[in-house]
């Protein structure tokens, strides 16, 4: 019986999760535009199933047309500090996959980063709902799976769309089936309360925040290929943090520094 009802658990966040996180492949630390270019960052693309991967697309974009873009619109006209106590939240929740990510690449300075992070988040932060450590200059950043891959020499692979999850590679799609399977703060009830709420508002949030770029991307001749572009540009570059090591990625990143021009 206690197998039956933990798979039902189960069940229910493998659905939830395919039903909030379209788009959140193609988010990253920061955005970057079409015209961007990383002189030192290698981002090929390769997509031998471009007219399947361009089917699914096609379905995941109607699926966000309707559902989820709606949603991160009406969501920006709520006040600055709701928005800012929701992304607070979200990422400081996340904080312990990032802590077992920077263990996995190797890079204590960073792990210690993390934790540090956490510890005074959760604490003075209110569950994280203030960014406490920003204030005493203990930047943020992120790190998962994928890029774990990456910094172990892991190549790209074939692009892949994922339904409901949208654009990715076979190394960062497996990053995210991985980072589904693992609970580093256990499977308590109330863990996974926290875990929804993270879930569904940090999903939000970030539509919210790539609304600028795919507005954009959305006007170019060719959508699909523009957005499979960048997000292969993005994720190269956040691999490229991850084995620098870069506690402060906005400091460094070419990504970083295009996403005030949307």
């Amino acid at each position: 019986m206690r197998s039956l009802t933990y798979s039902r658990q189960l069940a229910r966040q493998a659905v939830l999760l395919l039903t909030v996180t379209y788009l959140t492949g193609c988010a990253s630390p920061a955005p970057v535009t079409p015209t961007t270019r990383c002189a030192q960052v290698n981002y090929p693309v390769y997509d031998p199933a471009e007219p399947v991967n361009r089917g699914v697309f096609a379905f995941n974009r109607v699926v966000d047309n309707y559902a989820l873009a709606p949603v991160a619109r009406g969501y920006r006209y709520l006040p600055d500090f709701f928005q800012q106590g929701v992304h607070n939240f979200a990422s400081n929740f996340s904080e312990p996959k990032v802590f077992i990510n920077d263990l996995l690449q190797g890079n204590p300075r960073r792990s210690v980063n993390t934790l540090g992070r956490f510890a005074v988040n959760t604490t003075v932060g209110v569950v994280g709902l203030f960014d406490v450590s920003d204030r005493l200059g203990i930047p943020r950043h992120t790190a998962d799976f994928g890029q774990t891959f990456g910094v172990w020499g892991m190549g790209n692979g074939p692009i892949v769309e994922l339904p409901l999850l949208g654009t990715s590679n076979s190394r960062d799609a497996a990053g995210k089936v991985l980072s589904f399977l693992v609970a580093p703060l256990g499977d308590s009830d109330t863990v996974q309360t926290l875990g929804t709420i993270s879930l569904v508002g940090g999903t939000i949030d970030t539509r919210a925040s790539l609304l600028p770029l795919t507005d954009s991307l959305q006007k170019l001749p060719d959508y699909y290929s523009a957005l499979r572009n960048v997000v292969a540009e993005n994720r190269a570059t956040f691999v490229r943090e991850g084995k620098e090591g870069a506690t402060s990625p906005g400091l460094n990143s070419c990504a970083n520094s295009a996403s005030d021009d949307f």
